[in-house]
Protein backbone atom coordinates (compact mmCIF):
# COMPACT_ATOMS: atom_id res chain seq x y z
CA UNK A 1 0.00 0.00 0.00
CA UNK A 2 1.28 3.37 -1.19
CA UNK A 3 2.46 5.94 2.14
CA UNK A 4 -0.18 8.01 1.42
CA UNK A 5 -2.85 5.66 1.75
CA UNK A 6 -1.86 4.18 5.21
CA UNK A 7 -4.21 4.97 8.21
CA UNK A 8 -3.61 7.93 9.75
CA UNK A 9 -3.31 7.32 13.75
CA UNK A 10 -3.01 10.73 15.78
CA UNK A 11 -2.20 9.89 19.49
CA UNK A 12 -2.71 12.09 21.99
CA UNK A 13 -0.19 11.60 25.08
CA UNK A 14 2.44 12.10 27.64
CA UNK A 15 5.66 10.84 27.75
CA UNK A 16 6.61 7.64 29.58
CA UNK A 17 2.97 6.31 29.77
CA UNK A 18 2.73 5.54 25.75
CA UNK A 19 5.52 4.03 24.93
CA UNK A 20 4.94 0.77 24.36
CA UNK A 21 2.21 1.54 22.05
CA UNK A 22 4.25 4.16 20.28
CA UNK A 23 7.14 1.48 19.57
CA UNK A 24 4.60 -1.08 18.93
CA UNK A 25 2.51 1.19 16.23
CA UNK A 26 5.93 1.61 14.43
CA UNK A 27 5.90 -1.76 13.28
CA UNK A 28 2.82 -1.41 11.75
CA UNK A 29 1.30 0.26 8.92
CA UNK A 30 0.18 3.24 9.70
CA UNK A 31 1.28 6.84 9.59
CA UNK A 32 1.45 8.08 13.79
CA UNK A 33 1.74 11.54 14.62
CA UNK A 34 2.52 12.27 18.57
CA UNK A 35 0.44 14.91 20.15
CA UNK A 36 2.34 16.01 23.26
CA UNK A 37 1.82 18.67 25.94
CA UNK A 38 3.46 22.50 25.62
CA UNK A 39 3.44 23.20 29.76
CA UNK A 40 6.21 21.18 30.95
CA UNK A 41 7.20 23.15 34.24
CA UNK A 42 9.37 20.92 35.79
CA UNK A 43 13.21 19.69 35.53
CA UNK A 44 15.62 20.90 33.33
CA UNK A 45 13.09 22.23 30.85
CA UNK A 46 11.47 24.89 33.25
CA UNK A 47 14.89 26.11 33.93
CA UNK A 48 15.57 26.45 29.77
CA UNK A 49 11.95 27.54 29.29
CA UNK A 50 11.99 29.99 32.14
CA UNK A 51 15.96 31.35 30.99
CA UNK A 52 15.73 31.55 27.35
CA UNK A 53 11.61 31.94 27.11
CA UNK A 54 10.70 29.29 24.63
CA UNK A 55 8.44 26.50 24.59
CA UNK A 56 9.29 23.65 26.81
CA UNK A 57 11.11 20.50 24.56
CA UNK A 58 11.16 17.71 27.35
CA UNK A 59 8.61 15.84 26.60
CA UNK A 60 8.93 16.80 22.45
CA UNK A 61 12.32 15.25 22.52
CA UNK A 62 11.54 12.08 24.75
CA UNK A 63 8.55 11.51 22.06
CA UNK A 64 11.01 12.20 18.83
CA UNK A 65 13.72 9.51 20.30
CA UNK A 66 10.36 7.12 20.96
CA UNK A 67 9.84 7.48 17.77
CA UNK A 68 13.16 6.94 16.46
CA UNK A 69 13.79 3.65 18.81
CA UNK A 70 10.30 2.19 17.24
CA UNK A 71 11.72 2.84 13.92
CA UNK A 72 15.30 1.16 14.26
CA UNK A 73 16.85 4.49 14.12
CA UNK A 74 20.03 4.02 16.08
CA UNK A 75 22.39 5.76 14.48
CA UNK A 76 25.19 8.34 15.61
CA UNK A 77 22.61 11.19 15.88
CA UNK A 78 19.99 9.68 17.37
CA UNK A 79 22.81 8.02 19.96
CA UNK A 80 24.29 12.09 20.77
CA UNK A 81 20.09 13.28 20.92
CA UNK A 82 19.24 10.73 23.35
CA UNK A 83 22.39 11.35 25.69
CA UNK A 84 22.53 12.84 29.12
CA UNK A 85 25.12 15.23 30.75
CA UNK A 86 26.73 13.11 33.92
CA UNK A 87 25.13 13.64 37.00
CA UNK A 88 28.46 14.29 39.23
CA UNK A 89 30.58 17.40 39.43
CA UNK A 90 28.96 20.61 37.74
CA UNK A 91 32.46 20.94 36.14
CA UNK A 92 32.70 17.39 34.92
CA UNK A 93 29.21 18.05 32.88
CA UNK A 94 30.19 21.34 31.86
CA UNK A 95 33.37 19.77 30.09
CA UNK A 96 31.06 16.81 28.85
CA UNK A 97 29.11 19.12 26.95
CA UNK A 98 32.12 21.07 25.72
CA UNK A 99 33.21 17.69 24.04
CA UNK A 100 29.91 17.45 22.21
CA UNK A 101 29.89 21.47 21.14
CA UNK A 102 33.45 22.40 20.23
CA UNK A 103 32.85 18.70 17.89
CA UNK A 104 35.21 16.26 20.21
CA UNK A 105 33.53 13.80 21.30
CA UNK A 106 34.23 11.08 19.39
CA UNK A 107 30.05 10.08 17.53
CA UNK A 108 30.87 13.81 16.00
CA UNK A 109 33.93 13.29 14.85
CA UNK A 110 33.10 10.26 12.71
CA UNK A 111 29.77 12.16 11.19
CA UNK A 112 29.12 12.93 8.18
CA UNK A 113 30.30 16.95 7.77
CA UNK A 114 27.30 18.34 6.84
CA UNK A 115 25.21 16.74 10.08
CA UNK A 116 28.13 17.48 12.31
CA UNK A 117 28.02 20.86 11.50
CA UNK A 118 24.45 21.21 11.79
CA UNK A 119 24.73 19.90 15.61
CA UNK A 120 27.70 22.11 16.46
CA UNK A 121 25.72 24.98 15.36
CA UNK A 122 22.37 24.38 16.99
CA UNK A 123 24.63 23.44 20.30
CA UNK A 124 26.75 26.26 20.05
CA UNK A 125 23.71 28.99 19.48
CA UNK A 126 22.04 27.23 22.87
CA UNK A 127 25.76 27.76 24.94
CA UNK A 128 25.48 31.11 23.96
CA UNK A 129 21.80 32.05 24.96
CA UNK A 130 21.62 30.17 28.02
CA UNK A 131 25.11 32.34 29.47
CA UNK A 132 27.93 30.88 31.86
CA UNK A 133 25.70 30.23 34.49
CA UNK A 134 23.91 26.99 33.40
CA UNK A 135 23.82 23.93 35.08
CA UNK A 136 24.46 21.21 32.39
CA UNK A 137 24.33 18.33 34.70
CA UNK A 138 21.75 15.34 33.96
CA UNK A 139 20.38 17.47 31.14
CA UNK A 140 19.56 16.12 27.67
CA UNK A 141 21.65 16.90 24.46
CA UNK A 142 18.72 16.19 22.47
CA UNK A 143 17.13 19.11 24.77
CA UNK A 144 20.05 21.34 24.44
CA UNK A 145 20.01 20.33 20.39
CA UNK A 146 15.89 21.08 19.96
CA UNK A 147 16.10 24.41 21.74
CA UNK A 148 19.59 25.39 19.99
CA UNK A 149 17.16 25.11 16.73
CA UNK A 150 14.51 26.66 17.94
CA UNK A 151 16.02 29.70 18.58
CA UNK A 152 17.87 29.29 15.18
CA UNK A 153 15.10 29.19 13.21
CA UNK A 154 13.39 32.46 14.90
CA UNK A 155 11.39 30.13 17.24
CA UNK A 156 9.30 28.51 15.58
CA UNK A 157 9.07 25.40 16.85
CA UNK A 158 7.92 23.47 14.07
CA UNK A 159 10.65 24.48 11.98
CA UNK A 160 12.94 23.01 14.62
CA UNK A 161 11.04 19.91 14.61
CA UNK A 162 11.09 19.19 11.32
CA UNK A 163 14.74 19.67 11.11
CA UNK A 164 15.80 17.69 14.03
CA UNK A 165 13.46 14.67 13.00
CA UNK A 166 15.31 15.69 9.30
CA UNK A 167 18.65 14.90 11.27
CA UNK A 168 17.72 11.67 13.00
CA UNK A 169 15.71 10.52 9.78
CA UNK A 170 12.66 10.18 11.79
CA UNK A 171 9.58 9.45 9.72
CA UNK A 172 6.75 10.14 12.14
CA UNK A 173 5.23 13.28 13.12
CA UNK A 174 5.60 14.74 16.99
CA UNK A 175 4.17 18.53 17.56
CA UNK A 176 3.22 20.38 20.95
CA UNK A 177 -0.47 20.62 20.96
CA UNK A 178 0.07 24.61 21.02
CA UNK A 179 3.25 26.66 19.66
CA UNK A 180 2.70 29.35 22.27
CA UNK A 181 6.30 29.63 24.30
CA UNK A 182 4.10 30.52 27.95
CA UNK A 183 1.46 28.24 28.49
CA UNK A 184 0.68 27.39 32.36
CA UNK A 185 -1.70 24.19 33.49
CA UNK A 186 -3.41 24.75 37.07
CA UNK A 187 -5.91 23.22 38.58
CA UNK A 188 -8.72 23.82 41.70
CA UNK A 189 -9.18 20.66 44.04
CA UNK A 190 -12.58 19.69 45.33
CA UNK A 191 -11.60 21.14 48.80
CA UNK A 192 -11.08 24.28 46.73
CA UNK A 193 -7.07 24.33 46.50
CA UNK A 194 -5.31 25.54 43.58
CA UNK A 195 -2.30 23.88 42.10
CA UNK A 196 -0.02 25.81 40.02
CA UNK A 197 2.21 24.07 37.42
CA UNK A 198 1.66 20.99 35.45
CA UNK A 199 5.25 19.93 37.96
CA UNK A 200 3.02 20.06 41.24
CA UNK A 201 -0.02 18.45 40.09
CA UNK A 202 1.96 15.37 38.84
CA UNK A 203 3.46 15.57 42.33
CA UNK A 204 0.55 15.42 44.48
CA UNK A 205 0.87 14.47 47.99
CA UNK A 206 -1.54 11.98 49.68
CA UNK A 207 -4.14 14.27 50.99
CA UNK A 208 -4.48 16.47 47.93
CA UNK A 209 -4.51 13.32 45.96
CA UNK A 210 -7.42 11.93 47.85
CA UNK A 211 -8.85 15.46 48.13
CA UNK A 212 -9.42 14.78 44.54
CA UNK A 213 -8.88 17.22 41.08
CA UNK A 214 -12.59 19.40 40.36
CA UNK A 215 -11.21 21.28 37.49
CA UNK A 216 -8.34 22.35 35.32
CA UNK A 217 -7.27 25.48 33.32
CA UNK A 218 -4.61 26.52 30.60
CA UNK A 219 -3.84 29.94 30.47
CA UNK A 220 -0.94 32.03 28.40
CA UNK A 221 1.26 34.24 29.59
CA UNK A 222 -0.92 37.41 28.27
CA UNK A 223 -4.33 35.90 29.64
CA UNK A 224 -5.53 35.05 26.18
CA UNK A 225 -6.70 32.09 25.00
CA UNK A 226 -4.64 29.16 23.88
CA UNK A 227 -4.38 28.67 20.21
CA UNK A 228 -4.13 25.32 18.60
CA UNK A 229 -0.80 24.48 16.86
CA UNK A 230 -2.10 24.30 13.09
CA UNK A 231 0.43 21.52 12.61
CA UNK A 232 -1.60 19.30 14.88
CA UNK A 233 -4.65 20.72 13.33
CA UNK A 234 -3.59 19.85 10.06
CA UNK A 235 -2.89 16.22 11.48
CA UNK A 236 -6.41 15.93 12.62
CA UNK A 237 -7.87 16.99 9.61
CA UNK A 238 -6.34 13.50 7.79
CA UNK A 239 -6.44 11.35 10.82
CA UNK A 240 -8.48 7.67 10.63
CA UNK A 241 -8.28 7.50 14.49
CA UNK A 242 -7.56 9.89 17.09
CA UNK A 243 -6.32 8.59 20.64
CA UNK A 244 -6.53 10.19 23.86
CA UNK A 245 -4.26 8.03 26.38
CA UNK A 246 -2.19 6.50 27.80
CA UNK A 247 -0.61 9.02 30.25
CA UNK A 248 -1.57 11.29 33.52
CA UNK A 249 -4.96 12.13 32.83
CA UNK A 250 -5.42 15.70 34.43
CA UNK A 251 -1.72 16.91 32.84
CA UNK A 252 -0.85 14.88 29.90
CA UNK A 253 -4.41 14.02 28.60
CA UNK A 254 -7.07 15.98 29.24
CA UNK A 255 -5.70 19.78 29.15
CA UNK A 256 -5.41 19.15 25.12
CA UNK A 257 -9.08 19.65 24.87
CA UNK A 258 -8.48 23.22 26.41
CA UNK A 259 -6.49 24.37 23.71
CA UNK A 260 -8.60 26.77 21.68
CA UNK A 261 -9.06 24.84 18.00
CA UNK A 262 -8.61 21.13 19.30
CA UNK A 263 -12.09 20.01 19.90
CA UNK A 264 -13.90 22.09 16.78
CA UNK A 265 -11.08 20.11 14.65
CA UNK A 266 -11.91 16.45 15.67
CA UNK A 267 -15.32 17.37 15.55
CA UNK A 268 -15.11 18.33 11.86
CA UNK A 269 -13.41 15.02 10.93
CA UNK A 270 -16.58 12.95 10.78
CA UNK A 271 -15.08 9.65 9.65
CA UNK A 272 -12.15 9.27 12.11
CA UNK A 273 -12.25 6.90 15.11
CA UNK A 274 -12.05 8.41 18.69
CA UNK A 275 -10.44 6.81 21.16
CA UNK A 276 -9.97 7.05 24.75
CA UNK A 277 -7.16 4.83 25.99
CA UNK A 278 -7.81 3.62 30.15
CA UNK A 279 -4.88 3.91 32.25
CA UNK A 280 -3.95 0.33 33.95
CA UNK A 281 -3.58 2.54 37.33
CA UNK A 282 -4.27 5.06 39.63
CA UNK A 283 -1.52 7.78 40.13
CA UNK A 284 -1.20 10.53 42.15
CA UNK A 285 -3.61 12.96 40.20
CA UNK A 286 -6.25 10.24 40.09
CA UNK A 287 -6.22 8.58 42.98
CA UNK A 288 -10.54 6.95 44.45
CA UNK A 289 -11.36 7.31 40.15
CA UNK A 290 -11.90 4.51 37.90
CA UNK A 291 -12.48 4.55 33.88
CA UNK A 292 -15.68 5.25 34.03
CA UNK A 293 -15.20 8.89 36.20
CA UNK A 294 -12.03 9.85 33.52
CA UNK A 295 -14.28 9.25 30.73
CA UNK A 296 -17.20 11.49 32.38
CA UNK A 297 -14.94 14.28 33.01
CA UNK A 298 -13.27 13.87 29.83
CA UNK A 299 -17.15 14.03 28.12
CA UNK A 300 -17.62 17.27 30.03
CA UNK A 301 -14.51 19.35 29.04
CA UNK A 302 -15.31 18.52 25.38
CA UNK A 303 -18.96 19.98 25.88
CA UNK A 304 -17.96 22.94 26.75
CA UNK A 305 -14.79 22.91 24.58
CA UNK A 306 -17.51 23.21 21.85
CA UNK A 307 -18.64 19.35 21.09
CA UNK A 308 -22.11 19.44 22.34
CA UNK A 309 -23.45 18.25 19.52
CA UNK A 310 -21.02 14.97 19.07
CA UNK A 311 -19.80 12.52 21.32
CA UNK A 312 -16.51 12.74 22.73
CA UNK A 313 -15.49 8.92 21.90
CA UNK A 314 -16.62 6.47 19.61
CA UNK A 315 -14.86 4.12 21.56
CA UNK A 316 -13.41 3.41 25.09
CA UNK A 317 -10.94 0.49 25.67
CA UNK A 318 -10.08 -0.49 29.17
CA UNK A 319 -7.95 -2.82 30.91
CA UNK A 320 -10.49 -5.65 32.69
CA UNK A 321 -10.65 -6.18 36.03
CA UNK A 322 -11.54 -9.39 37.63
CA UNK A 323 -11.27 -9.36 41.40
CA UNK A 324 -13.76 -8.47 43.95
CA UNK A 325 -11.40 -6.26 45.60
CA UNK A 326 -9.26 -3.17 45.53
CA UNK A 327 -6.06 -4.42 43.92
CA UNK A 328 -2.91 -2.90 43.74
CA UNK A 329 0.93 -2.60 42.26
CA UNK A 330 3.01 -0.73 44.41
CA UNK A 331 1.71 2.63 46.08
CA UNK A 332 -2.09 2.52 43.45
CA UNK A 333 -4.75 0.55 42.89
CA UNK A 334 -5.90 -0.39 39.43
CA UNK A 335 -8.47 1.13 37.95
CA UNK A 336 -11.73 -0.07 37.94
CA UNK A 337 -13.92 -0.61 35.07
CA UNK A 338 -17.57 -1.65 36.81
CA UNK A 339 -19.52 1.45 35.67
CA UNK A 340 -17.76 1.30 32.39
CA UNK A 341 -20.12 -0.28 30.31
CA UNK A 342 -23.22 2.06 32.08
CA UNK A 343 -21.03 5.11 31.22
CA UNK A 344 -20.11 4.09 27.47
CA UNK A 345 -23.84 3.85 26.72
CA UNK A 346 -24.77 6.84 28.05
CA UNK A 347 -22.19 8.98 26.06
CA UNK A 348 -22.23 6.40 23.02
CA UNK A 349 -18.81 5.04 22.88
CA UNK A 350 -18.31 1.52 22.09
CA UNK A 351 -16.47 -0.53 25.60
CA UNK A 352 -14.08 -3.09 24.69
CA UNK A 353 -12.43 -4.43 28.14
CA UNK A 354 -9.47 -6.68 27.56
CA UNK A 355 -6.24 -8.10 28.88
CA UNK A 356 -4.13 -5.06 28.05
CA UNK A 357 -1.67 -4.89 30.82
CA UNK A 358 1.60 -6.22 30.39
CA UNK A 359 2.93 -9.68 31.52
CA UNK A 360 6.05 -9.10 32.62
CA UNK A 361 5.54 -5.32 33.60
CA UNK A 362 3.00 -5.13 36.37
CA UNK A 363 0.78 -1.58 35.67
CA UNK A 364 1.95 -1.12 32.32
CA UNK A 365 0.53 -1.74 28.56
CA UNK A 366 1.24 -4.41 26.33
CA UNK A 367 1.81 -2.49 23.62
CA UNK A 368 1.77 -4.89 20.60
CA UNK A 369 -1.94 -6.14 22.29
CA UNK A 370 -2.97 -2.71 22.86
CA UNK A 371 -2.19 -1.39 18.89
CA UNK A 372 -3.44 -4.32 17.40
CA UNK A 373 -6.67 -4.00 19.72
CA UNK A 374 -6.41 -0.27 18.00
CA UNK A 375 -5.79 -1.31 14.74
CA UNK A 376 -9.21 -3.27 15.01
CA UNK A 377 -10.91 -0.18 15.38
CA UNK A 378 -9.96 1.66 12.27
CA UNK A 379 -12.06 2.57 9.45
Amino acid sequence: MAEGRRPHIVLFSGGSACRSINLALCSLPVRLTRVVPAWDSGGSSKVIRESLGVLAVGDIRQALMTMAHGEGRAGDVVKVCNARMTSGAEQDARTEFALYAEGRHPLLERMEPGLRGAILNYLRTFRAAIGPDFDFRNGSIGNFILTGAHLAHNSDINTAIFVFRKLCEVAGHVWPSTAVNDVALSAVLNDGTRIEGQHRLTALGDADGETGVREIALSAGDGAAVPANEAVIESLESADAIVFGPGSFFTSVLPHFLVDGIVPAIVRNVHARRVFLGNILQCRETRGMDVARMVEVAGGVWQAQGGADVRPFTHVLANRQILPFEKTAGSFAYLGTEALEATGARLGAEVVIGEFEDPWQRGHHDGRVLADALSALLP
